[in-house]
């Protein structure tokens, strides 16, 4: 009986080759994945510190005005109304008056604020749970930004102006009211906070019906 050799076998050590690069490729996108979103969460914390820097900023801008509290209403200010847009008396240079400082100053803040987040806009508006104009001492500032989260990754949990109703229908709304005019807009993050108006100098009816200054 003549006896048959085996052939040899070939491209084992290639197919094991080709599994290894697969595997360490695998990991290596799973590390980039990680990195990235590391990244991601870390720019979403520093365009919000940024942000609470602008309105702290907005906040001292009211404090150094003692008037600032009888021109509330003049700081209001919807996203459309840009700093670039806005033609104002140079304050820097000239006495102004109450009104004319609210302006330069909301040109220059809502100015800064384009300039320091990406397509970063603003929008004041007088706080909703005051509603006699003589008691207003609030308002409400949110800033947004150019959202830097994909479709679908971003939750509501991390917007910070909107809150989530206890019950168990956990409906998400605006954290400034019914008035959706303010609200976040559309492929951006925001963030809401309340500051109060400095109150150095304070309006009060002499009477006449005219408003007057008091400052203690």
């Amino acid at each position: 009986m003549r006896l048959m050799s085996p052939g040899r076998q070939r491209g084992i050590t290639l197919i094991e080759s080709l599994v290894a690069i697969v595997i360490a490729a695998l990991g290596i996108l799973g590390i980039l994945g990680v990195q990235m979103r590391t990244l991601t969460d870390t720019q979403t914390s520093v365009r919000r510190a940024q942000a609470i820097r602008l309105i702290e900023d907005l906040s001292e801008r009211m404090r150094v005005s003692p008037n600032a509290l009888l021109s509330i209403e003049e700081y209001a200010s919807g996203y459309s109304e840009k700093g670039s847009d806005l033609t104002v008396t140079d304050c820097s240079s000239k006495i102004c008056t109450p009104a004319e400082q609210a302006k330069y100053d909301l040109k220059q803040w809502k100015t800064t604020v384009a300039g320091t987040l990406p397509l970063g806009q603003a929008s004041i508006f007088l706080a909703p749970g005051e509603t006699v104009d003589t008691n207003r001492r609030q308002l409400g500032v949110i800033i947004a930004w150019r959202e830097n989260e994909h479709e679908g990754t971003k939750t509501d949990d991390i917007d910070a102006s909107k809150i989530r109703s206890v019950d168990s229908s956990g409906t998400v709304t605006f954290a400034a009211g019914t008035d959706t005019t303010n609200a976040c807009p559309a492929d951006t993050t925001c963030h809401l906070q309340y500051i109060p108006v400095a109150a150095r100098c304070a309006p009060h009816d002499n009477g006449s019906g005219t408003k007057m200054l008091y400052c203690s």
